[in-house]
């Protein structure tokens, strides 16, 4: 049997691509299609799932399962397909706003189920496909040029949400370094659990604040992105087993995550391996375990008394 090495241009379509000029959305595509590259993962056993904004256009470029669904519901129906066919490799992403705005509960309790997906979003601060109004990330006192006055809310902030709603493996990236990015979403698609990595971007249409330069040039003229390998900084709970451990990574991840403005860290923040909800359910239900539901013999199943209780 001949073994075929995947690249990059396996993982393309030829559907137009319309995101603006400059967009950081081409960013974080190109770091999806690398991760899957680099992880020699077959189109037929990935599948994308999005939510509704300029981030949701990104299954039609990628060559792999796509699914376009609901507003703020891309993780639940992410985590019903994974549920479905555990074999099946599951990302989902959105936006800022798809996944902090209207999502925000699903965000919570994805977290928390630990089912084995990784979640990307799109952070850059607005909702871009409706014209440019703050997010939920844009900060208080923050005006970008579609606004008529400054935000008057304070931005949530994703990474220290996160690591309260119990996502084990929690990283940032920025979208216009795609090497970097890439490998921390094969880092996070590799990860026995739930994944997520939020990643900042410019959207050069609406957002004017945070802009290529603003993030490349701070106030000593050095880049306001810097990696959190750079400083020996290590995430990874060494023993899931000590809860101390646990406790004082995660507090070190919440503190480091609030750091912003002249030095914004990216890379990974809090990292541990935890009993998934697929382990949960087949301990539950040891078919389960066993038998993906999508190879559940159902043709032939007899639903009549089914039917006739619900009359």
């Amino acid at each position: 049997m001949t073994t075929v090495s995947l690249t990059v241009r396996d993982y393309k379509t030829d559907v137009h691509n319309n995101w603006c000029p400059g967009c950081g959305d081409f960013g974080i595509l190109s770091a999806i299609q690398m991760a899957l590259a680099s992880l020699q993962i077959p189109p037929h056993k990935t599948a994308v799932f999005s939510g509704i904004g300029c981030s949701g256009k990104t299954p039609h470029y990628v060559n792999a399962y796509g699914f376009h669904t609901l507003h703020g519901r891309v993780l639940p129906t992410a985590t019903g397909a994974k549920l479905a066919d555990p074999d099946l490799t599951v990302l989902a992403v959105g936006g800022d706003g798809d996944g902090y705005g209207i999502g925000a509960g699903y965000f919570v309790n994805a977290g928390r189920r630990n089912v084995d997906i990784t979640y990307v979003v799109f952070d850059n601060g607005v909702y871009g496909l409706t014209k440019g109004q703050g997010s939920p990330t844009l900060r208080k006192g923050m005006r970008t040029k579609s606004m008529p006055a400054p935000a008057i809310q304070d931005g949530i902030n994703p990474i220290a949400l996160a690591v309260g709603c119990g996502y084990t493996f929690i990283a940032r990236g920025y979208a216009l370094d795609p090497k970097h990015l890439s490998g921390l979403l094969a880092e996070a698609i590799k990860h026995p659990g739930s994944s997520f990595v939020d990643v900042l971007q410019t959207c050069p249409t609406y957002n004017d604040q945070y802009t290529k330069e603003w993030y490349s040039t701070g106030p000593e003229g050095h880049s306001r992105v810097y990696r959190l390998e750079e400083i020996g900084y290590d995430g990874v709970v060494q023993d899931p087993s000590d809860e101390g451990e646990i406790i004082a990574r995660k507090t070190r991840a919440v503190a480091k995550s609030y750091e912003w403005g002249d030095r914004i860290p990216v890379g990974v923040f809090y990292q541990v391996e935890a009993p998934t909800y697929e382990d949960g359910m087949a301990a539950v239900n040891p078919r389960l375990g066993s038998t993906p539901v999508v190879d559940l013999d159902v043709e032939h199943r007899d639903v009549t008394p089914l039917l006739e209780a619900l009359r």
